[in-house]
């Protein structure tokens, strides 16, 4: 059981960082649900892992399973729930702004298509954009 947990928290913990090193902000955003996740069954198994044991010591019985762990993964799981709202709103709100949903704030550098000076956003950076002006400005 404890190989079986070892492995499923080496496995989350590296899923999670190949995604967070990702340029793209939703593969950035599951890496870090990934990374929580991993951070949560680690903290559920600090609890010993028992089975058929209750979380609470009464008369009858001799013995229970740790419920702090429990508590701390049940509050992790809120938290990290609210927060994942929160940063995919900002970076939904960062891409409709943008038309571009890189993380190194360098849009374009890294497309697949190889014409980054002609694309919208990347022409800012390449110092090749089209200016528009409108006749009778000043």
């Amino acid at each position: 059981m404890e190989l079986l947990i070892a492995s499923a928290i080496g496995a989350l913990t590296a899923a999670g960082i190949y995604l967070v090193l990702r340029l793209r902000t939703f593969p950035v955003i599951l890496g870090t649900s990934l990374l929580s996740y991993a951070v949560n069954v680690f903290l559920f198994a600090t609890g010993r892992l028992v089975v058929d044991q209750p979380p609470i010591l009464r008369d009858d019985v001799t013995s229970y399973t740790d419920p702090l762990p429990q508590a701390l993964v049940l509050t992790a799981i809120v938290i990290s729930f609210g927060m994942t709202a929160v940063v995919v709103i900002i970076a939904l709100g960062a891409y409709l702004s943008g038309n571009d949903d890189h993380v190194d704030d360098q849009p374009g550098l890294f497309s697949d298509d190889g014409d980054d000076a002609d694309s919208e956003m990347g022409s800012d950076y390449a110092g090749g954009g089209k200016t528009t002006t409108t006749e009778g400005s000043a």
